[in-house]
């Protein structure tokens, strides 16, 4: 469905005329003018309006229809089209979720397309309808604002994740909770999480860096003002920020897990050799206890009168002599 449907005139929001193909050819009578669409998850049916007033290439509509995409860039003859994928993180349960942005440039339009929560699209429209001079550079300026916009809540993401991270550290490396059963699944999730939002930002590097000229893309993308290139290069640097930041995070998380694991291995060696000690000391009283208990006529002491607590004084002493020797050696 439609959501928002303006004419911004130097910079200004103007309604225009309801029709699609009216509204798009005003604009561009005017030469200073850009037709801006929002659309929310639309239908097959709903988009073909679309698609036919602005001539947008079938397979990038077959892309916005279905969603699912990875971040990308790609130019068409008619029109530009950019995906993004905004992360929201709900620090109620410690979960990353992506949506999608799909955003159409070409002469004079600009369609926007959201799949899923997160979108900071309404915000985006609202700061730059409160800046007229920075919307009066046409649609170069919505792509830079939507893409800065969810670049910079990446860095948020970011931040959040890497405070559940020290928290999941404390847990690992406490002794009362480090050997808790939970604590595995904890970290396997918490890694679900980072790779679901490196998917989203890790992809994104290379259509910002065709967007702010450098590398070996350096070429300008059509539809997009040359001038801006500072602009997206400046979001591009905030990216590779949090790229670094996700491989940190990647990198830590596997550390922990490789902590944990370790550390169950010595509490499961340490419980083996508290097993095998008094399993030892079991054995002792058991072995002499069983030689006595044969019943033959001629055996040491059978007959003397303190025979009985002979034995029983030798036990003790032998069991006090084990466990003092297992406890000299740390397996009590």
């Amino acid at each position: 469905m439609i959501v928002d449907f303006a004419i911004y005139r130097d910079g200004r929001r103007s309604e225009g005329p309801d029709d699609l193909s009216d509204a798009l050819a005003e604009a561009r009578a005017e030469g200073d003018a850009f037709l801006w669409i929002g659309l929310h998850e639309p239908t097959e049916r709903e988009f073909d309006l679309v698609t036919d007033e602005f001539g947008l290439h079938p397979l990038a509509v077959e892309d916005a229809l279905k969603a699912h995409q990875r971040p990308k860039l790609e130019v068409y003859d008619d029109s530009l089209f950019v995906v993004l994928k905004p992360v929201v993180y709900e620090p109620k349960s410690d979960r990353v979720s992506t949506g999608e942005v799909m955003i159409f440039i070409g002469d004079s339009f600009v369609v926007t397309v959201r799949h899923g929560e997160g979108s900071p699209l309404a915000a985006v429209r609202r700061l730059l309808e409160n800046d007229p001079d920075q919307l009066r550079h046409g649609p170069t300026t919505v792509l830079y604002a939507i893409a800065d916009a969810v670049v910079d809540h990446y860095l948020d993401v970011a931040t959040e994740l890497g405070t559940d991270l020290e928290e999941l550290e404390t847990e690992v490396f406490s002794p009362n909770l480090g050997g808790s059963r939970t604590t595995a699944s904890r970290i396997y999730t918490f890694k679900r999480q980072v790779l679901e939002f490196r998917r989203a930002t890790v992809p994104l590097a290379l259509p910002l860096t065709r967007l702010a000229g450098t590398g070996p893309y350096g070429a300008a993308v059509p539809f997009v003002n040359e001038r801006a290139q500072p602009f997206f290069r400046d979001v591009n640097d905030h990216l590779m920020r949090v790229n670094e930041s996700v491989e940190s995070l990647d990198r830590l998380v596997s550390d922990i897990l490789s902590a944990h694991l370790a550390q169950m291995s010595v509490r499961q060696n340490d419980d083996m050799r508290k097993i095998s000690a008094f399993a030892a000391m079991a054995a002792v009283p058991t072995l002499i206890a069983g030689i006595y208990g044969m019943n033959f006529d001629h055996m040491p002491e059978l007959h003397w009168v303190w025979a009985y607590p002979a034995v029983i004084l030798l036990m003790v002493g032998l069991e006090i002599g084990l466990y003092r020797k297992f406890k000299q050696r740390g397996w009590l």
